[in-house]
């Protein structure tokens, strides 16, 4: 049967693999074991054809990726609430970039369904040109994702260290720092802000396993610059219950006398006072609730955005006492 193996290397050692017969996708059930079995084969002859791809790196020889494994956890469509604010807010940012824009799915875990639907999302809302890399530290992970590499979206071994050579337009790390200590989270994010192009952003934040609710901050070069809360409206009983998902940066701060305890008692009091509009619908209450709530903080979002049932607020109105927050 003639087929085109793709095999991913790096100084020498296999990454990963993946195999495409010329009349149409090949299934198999042990891709690393059926690349090794290719080496020494010559570049076609005339029953499949070997390509070597050897992926671009900004790692060092001999270094290690920065980091360890997560569960590695993941669901279609998990992400959807944050690529669609992605799509929206940083889509300029993306289309303004001189070449094709470059997007790392940063830890995306057992299966690389984040990776695809964020290439989906980006070409499709945000900027056709894009492209998306995953890194993943697990080299199992990469090889099992290898099948499902295509034109625009590579998957990579790797960590902290977002082993890409072009300028990042863009990071995305969702439940990634959760299993991580709090006091290693502002040098993770300055490593992970390093490596943005000068108009880049990092997203970082944590969802529950089907996707309703999710909070993320999102980052700049000069580093965090805002929190947004997204729900699914119709499964929210109040807002607070958003705070199982804060991110690994302030999940720890929701005690009394910190910015982000604060802030969400005040959002379930607005969010109370504005039981009437209930019966026009969640989304009408969801709306009064950020009027209300703008009275006392700094909400950035338009009616737009809140209408799909997010929040932002800049991150100084909520950063912990001990970074220097409010």
């Amino acid at each position: 049967m003639a087929y085109i193996a793709y095999m991913a290397m790096e100084r020498g050692v296999l990454l990963s693999v993946r195999a495409q017969q010329r009349n149409g996708p090949l299934h198999f059930r042990h891709p690393v074991r059926f690349a090794n079995s290719l080496r020494g084969v010559g570049a076609d002859d005339g029953s499949f054809t070997l390509v070597v791809m050897a992926p671009r790196t900004s790692r060092p020889s001999g270094s290690r990726p920065l980091g360890t494994p997560t569960r590695g956890t993941t669901n279609p469509n998990r992400l959807r609430r944050m690529d669609r604010w992605i799509a929206a807010t940083h889509g300029p940012a993306l289309r303004r970039s001189a070449g094709a824009p470059v997007a790392v799915d940063l830890g995306y875990g057992a299966a690389p369904w984040t990776a695809v639907e964020l290439l989906d999302r980006l070409r499709r809302d945000a900027d056709p040109r894009a492209r998306v890399v995953g890194v993943e530290i697990d080299p199992e992970r990469v090889a099992a994702a290898a099948p499902y590499a295509r034109e625009g979206l590579a998957f990579v071994h790797g960590g902290f260290e977002v082993p890409v050579a072009e300028p990042v337009a863009l990071i995305r790390a969702a439940n990634v720092l959760r299993q991580y200590e709090e006091d290693e989270v502002a040098a993770v994010w300055a490593r992970l802000c390093a490596r943005l192009a000068p108009d880049g952003l990092l997203v970082e934040g944590t969802c529950d396993e089907i996707g309703r609710r999710h909070v993320w901050v999102a980052l700049g070069p000069e580093g965090p610059r805002t929190v947004t809360f997204a729900t699914r409206l119709g499964s929210l009983d109040r807002p607070s219950d958003l705070a199982e998902r804060l991110p690994k940066a302030l999940i720890h701060r929701n005690v009394p006398g910190e910015p982000v305890h604060a802030f969400l008692r005040d959002f379930d009091r607005a969010w109370a006072a504005a039981a009437p509009y209930a019966s026009l619908g969640a989304r009408q209450r969801w709306l009064a609730t950020a009027a209300a709530l703008s009275a006392d903080w700094p909400v950035r979002d338009g009616r737009r955005r809140l209408r799909q049932g997010e929040l932002t607020v800049p991150w100084p109105a909520l950063a912990p006492r001990a970074w220097g927050g409010a």
